[in-house]
């Protein structure tokens, strides 16, 4: 696993950003992974599973025995890695661009896992949107606008579609953030859609129990994926999860068992909980 310990490396990409250029280059356990069977025959859908968490959800998934519908805006050469990624595991993939703001797209993108799968086991919802902004003026309407459609609403529409393709035994994972619980100003439209996550999750939860499906979210702390220095000044980059009891970010490998328990039959009893995983940082 490539060493980040703070200073990395400063760097900037261009929203979204890419896996290949960043410096060191995330590991998504490609070459660490081991699956023992937990999600076998698992249909399951994961949005923003081109890179970064998603992505090492994905593989983690796929070796266990899951086939995977990934989601993603149109980072096409990341989501085809992914793609190939599952396939190598002997497992189904299909990949699906396209803006998960839009609720049509959201219905589109479980039509196709229905089609492709004849059903769905697991929803992960995991893509999301975050700039970074030192005043309340600086953020447009236009930009809170695209934050919450991205990062919350979207959890909405493709939960309301999913669920009447799932089966008792099903489970929807969100990707909320040590930001629900702890935001920091400059992620404030980001930190705002995280908080409501969490409350989303805790709610679904108590809806979906009667039909025997559990929701659950994962909460990272610092993970080193594209969208930071997508998103972040190149200074903060080189301190990125520096100010955690860690002293470092995680590598997106080191979220995905979290996401696989939640996943399991063997969570049976686990719905409305919030998994942190945050290097020591406290969670409440």
């Amino acid at each position: 696993m490539a060493s980040l310990q703070p200073p990395l490396p400063e760097q900037q990409q261009q929203p979204p950003g890419t896996t290949a250029a960043m410096d060191p280059r995330p590991d998504h356990g490609e070459d660490s992974y081991e699956g023992h069977g937990r999600l076998a025959g698992k249909k399951v859908v994961i949005t923003g599973g081109d890179s970064g968490i998603g992505r090492a959800v994905a593989i983690a998934f796929a070796r266990e025995g899951a086939d995977v519908l990934i989601s993603y805006l149109n980072e096409d050469e990341d989501a085809q890695e992914t793609v190939h990624l599952v396939e190598q595991a002997g497992r189904k993939a299909v990949s699906v661009p396209g803006d998960i703001g839009d609720p049509a797209h959201c219905r589109w993108i479980i039509e196709q896992a229905v089609e492709a799968f004849g059903g769905i086991d697991v929803l992960v919802n995991n893509a999301a949107h975050q700039m970074t902004f030192e005043d309340i003026a600086d953020i447009s309407d236009e930009e809170w606008d695209k934050t919450f459609r991205t990062n919350i609403h979207a959890m909405f529409y493709l939960a309301k579609a999913a669920v009447k393709h799932m089966k008792p035994g099903a489970a929807i994972i969100n990707t909320t953030s040590v930001n629900a619980d702890m935001p920091k100003q400059t992620l404030l439209p980001y930190a705002t859609t995280k908080g409501a996550i969490q409350n989303f999750t805790a709610g679904l939860a108590q809806m979906l129990m009667p039909k025997g499906i559990r929701v659950n979210c994962v909460a990272p702390g610092p993970v080193w994926t594209p969208l930071i220095p997508a998103t972040m000044p190149p200074e903060e980059v080189a301190q990125f999860g520096a100010s955690y009891p860690i002293g470092r970010p995680a590598q997106p490998k080191e979220l995905a068992p979290a996401y696989v328990m939640l996943a399991s039959d063997e969570a049976s009893y686990v719905s409305g909980a919030t998994i942190a995983v945050t290097g020591g940082k406290p969670f409440l």
